[in-house]
């Protein structure tokens, strides 16, 4: 009798691995612009810690939370940058700093994405800024994969950041009056394009 439970209990546990395993399918998720902002902040002149943010970002995030996979593939339009200042924007899009003619997006490629149960924690990958590549982590601080409650579509949400030094992207111009550091950071939103 013990064997035969015990022979059930395996078969039973074999069978819902295999329906877990069944289930765990990557979803694509494309990015929601209206909702999705890469900022940047940084200390200016010792007085105070300066905020901006980019207006336009397009891409796709691959979401398995089963399997605990994910990728992250981001493109912002740099000529979309916002101070809050027209004259400071132009200053920020010349050759100093982003130099949007000749590098006109930024990008974020991830290599890996680390879970913590079964949302993300951190994110590895690629930023390309004025055509320098440098590894970066993204540290996940919220993430959240729902219905849209106006979409009926699976959607996610994510708050995630880093730090990096402007210089190492050949934007080193006033270091160090105006801090070298910039933290990085993106509320980013995503829906499935799948029905």
């Amino acid at each position: 009798m013990f064997k035969k439970l015990t022979h059930a209990a395996l078969l039973t546990a074999v069978a819902a691995s295999l329906s877990t395993a069944a289930l765990a399918a990557p979803v694509t998720y494309k990015i929601d612009n209206s909702h999705t902002y890469p900022r940047f902040s940084y200390n200016h002149l010792g007085y105070s810690t300066q905020l901006s943010r980019f207006d336009k970002t397009e891409g796709t995030v691959v979401f398995d939370q089963a399997a605990k996979t994910g990728e992250v593939d981001i493109t912002i339009d740099v000529d979309s940058v916002q101070t809050g200042n027209d004259t400071f924007n132009g200053h920020l899009k010349g050759e100093k700093f982003f130099d949007v003619k000749q590098f006109p997006t930024a990008t974020f490629k991830s290599t890996k994405v680390v879970f913590e149960g079964d949302k993300p924690a951190s994110i590895e990958g690629d930023l390309t800024i004025k055509g320098v590549t440098k590894p970066v982590t993204l540290k996940v601080t919220h993430f959240a994969e729902k219905e849209h409650p106006m979409l009926k579509r699976s959607a996610i949400g994510a708050d995630a950041e880093t730090v990096v030094k402007r210089s190492d992207f050949d934007m080193g111009a006033n270091v160090p009056h105006v801090s070298d550091e910039v933290t990085i950071s993106i509320a980013l939103e995503a829906v499935s394009q799948e029905e």
